[in-house]
């Protein structure tokens, strides 16, 4: 697995680190207390308690890769960061985009950030789905694009639709514990999980 090493190494040397977060409503934490932005925060400072650190929410519910693209430069380059989380798949899928489009939205996302930054970029995917009707066709067209963006870039992926399959799969917690009414938006403990993949890009 590739990790953020860079943004590691900076929060181990204790130094200020800013990290900002792009996406759709499951970065900005629809409908919850806490978000997984939240919680990713109280594990980093568990985990990296000399590091000053600042993280930038710039999730905006129902958007797209092409949205982000839009406002990248206000939303991600103004703000000069070290890491970037690039969350976006699902409203993708669901409004009729390509995978094809998607996947160069977010390769012009990756270039736009190296290109107008320092910042590290993390590539995050969305939730299982326990419907293998839709499910199958988001993960192979569209985390799947994603997967391709990580090589071709040499990028980490948070790749929070597996760590959720494995804790379901493996009887340790229910699905729909983890979504609320609509069966996609996570609950408060799904963002947990969803915190504990991201971390583990930022794990030694």
């Amino acid at each position: 697995m590739i990790r953020a090493e860079r943004t590691i190494a900076k929060l181990n040397a204790g130094k200020d680190v800013k990290i900002v977060a792009i996406g759709d409503s499951l970065t900005y934490g629809w409908q919850v207390s806490k978000g997984y932005l939240d919680f990713l925060k109280e594990m980093l400072r568990k985990r990296y308690p000399e590091a000053s650190f600042q993280i930038v929410n710039k999730g905006i519910p129902g958007d797209t890769a092409s949205g982000g693209l839009d406002r990248i430069d206000s939303d991600v380059y103004f703000y000069e960061p070290d890491c970037v989380l690039v969350e976006f798949a699902l409203n993708d899928a669901f409004c009729g985009y390509s995978s094809e489009l998607f996947g160069r939205n977010i390769q012009e996302m990756v270039a736009g950030i190296r290109k107008n930054t320092r910042a590290e970029v993390v590539l995050v995917t969305a939730v299982w789905l326990d419907d293998p009707g839709s499910y199958d066709f988001v993960e192979k067209f569209f985390y799947g694009k994603l997967e391709e963006m990580a090589e071709k870039f040499g990028l980490p992926v948070a790749r929070v639709h597996e760590h959720w399959r494995r804790q379901v799969q493996s009887g340790a917690v229910d699905f729909q514990e983890l979504v609320q009414f609509d069966g996609v938006h996570p609950t408060v403990a799904g963002y947990r999980l969803m915190a504990e993949a991201v971390m583990e890009v930022f794990s030694e």
